[in-house]
């Protein structure tokens, strides 16, 4: 493969990306929101609405959720104060699989523009009948969509760790976050699911004529993590160093047997079809 083909590739689909607001307005705002507002208003308003504080150490869901804590997890919440471990076990481990969201949803946003978007806009042909190969055109989509992901997924992750140790030292009068289980869920899990995304939406685009409709028919993955955030606060699984690490396994059988998927009906002969079909 010619990385100089393919980074080109990358290149001009990141500029049509930021050029659709459509496509990373959501980037910025569902991060701000999730990470920053959230964190901010269970950290800041118990300490001037009593109540509230009261309503999160007596309440009997998080009690018997403390009572069935994994020894690892029961470990990081023993000997804090009551509105520490509900910080703890609120911040620190149930809002975790909302982490991947934001792969998941940025990968597939930018999937669906540097493909459907591309079919959208008529620019497609053009592309196709260039000297890039077949693999240099599929990797090319490929990293536009999980680049982006990425980083705004680790830099999420970076700006969160700043709100919580931040706007929480008052209340644990030190640097408590990120815990043990939040490094394979970013940096194993993370890209894991940034490339199921991609390789979903490219499979899914190769049929679709519009980015919107690539885009909202991806989305469906979401569920997925979804399952994972009801698993925790259910009580039934719990994100754990090791679970992390075989969660993260599965996903990445799961995204590469997509990806090879993808790979292999990512054909120039038939898109070329498609346009003309279209």
């Amino acid at each position: 493969m010619n990385w100089h083909k393919i980074i080109a590739i990358v290149k001009k689909d990141l500029l049509e990306v930021k050029q659709n607001k459509a496509a990373w307005v959501p980037m910025i705002v569902a991060p701000l929101i999730l990470i920053v507002l959230f964190p901010v208003l269970m950290l800041v308003l118990p300490n001037y609405i009593p109540s509230m504080a009261d309503e999160f150490i007596n309440d009997p869901d998080l009690d018997a959720m403390f009572a069935n804590l994994p020894a690892s997890m029961a470990s990081a919440v023993e000997g804090l104060a009551p509105m520490q471990s509900v910080a703890v076990m609120m911040l620190g481990y149930m809002f975790a699989p909302m982490f991947l969201i934001f792969p998941l949803m940025f990968s597939t946003v930018v999937a669906a523009e540097s493909f459907a978007g591309e079919r959208e806009r008529k620019t497609m042909e053009a592309l196709l009948y260039t000297s890039a190969t077949e693999s240099e055109l599929f990797w090319g989509k490929v990293i536009t969509g999980m680049v982006p992901a990425l980083v705004i997924s680790w830099g999420s992750f970076i700006l969160y760790a700043v709100v919580l140790n931040t706007v929480g030292y008052p209340l644990f009068g030190r640097i408590w976050f990120p815990l043990p289980s939040w490094y394979p869920l970013i940096f194993w899990i993370t890209p894991a699911v940034a490339l199921l995304g991609v390789a979903f939406t490219v499979l899914i685009s190769s049929k679709t004529q519009t980015f919107m409709g690539a885009y909202q028919s991806s989305s469906a993955l979401v569920i997925l993590v979804l399952g994972l955030m009801i698993g925790q606060l259910a009580g039934v699984i719990y994100l754990t160093v090791g679970l992390s690490m075989l969660i993260g396994l599965v996903f990445w059988i799961i995204s590469g047997t997509l990806a090879w998927l993808a790979m292999r009906n990512f054909k120039r002969s038939s898109l070329l079809l498609g346009l003309k079909g279209a």
